[in-house]
């Protein structure tokens, strides 16, 4: 059974990677991690993936590590290892949670709350340095427009 013809347009579409969202945003948020991870890395000794679990527990404290890659939007297994060595450097405590022995509440540290205010500043800068790039209703317009394709997106998963 022959699915598609060679001249079926199916077939003969060509994927413009360059100016393909999907692709342009991973770019784009790659280069800009990449920008604010050597301020981290540099001074801290932390890959993206610890940061990022030090902000969200910073902002979120008492969440179990799912909750965590749930909010990031990121692997489970990363996260699972990013806090080991968060554990291990002893920039987090773990804790029990009372309503499920095998799920452990996550906390800063003293270290690693050091660490997340020593940061933030930091990556607060980094973001108005790069946003003024764009005019004050441009980077409304952007904000707004980033609001409504995360909203189009969660249904996709």
């Amino acid at each position: 059974m022959k699915l598609f013809s060679s001249r079926d347009p199916v077939t003969l579409t060509m994927l413009d990677l360059e100016k393909f969202l999907p692709y342009r945003l991973s770019v784009l948020s790659n280069r800009i991690s990449g920008g604010i991870a050597r301020t981290y890395e540099e001074r801290f000794g932390l890959g993206v993936t610890e940061w990022r679990v030090i902000a969200i527990l910073g902002r979120y404290p008492g969440i179990t590590a799912t909750e965590v890659a749930e909010r990031a939007a990121m692997d489970k297994v990363a996260v699972s290892r990013a806090v080991s060595r968060l554990l291990d450097q002893e920039r987090l405590e773990r804790h029990d949670n009372d309503g499920d022995r095998r799920a452990k509440r996550l906390y800063l540290s003293d270290a690693g709350q050091a660490v997340y205010d020593a940061i933030v500043p930091a990556a607060l800068e980094f973001e108005r340095d790069l946003l003024k790039a764009l005019e004050p209703e441009e980077r409304r317009r952007f904000l707004e427009s980033l609001e409504r394709l995360a909203e189009a997106a969660g249904g996709r998963e």
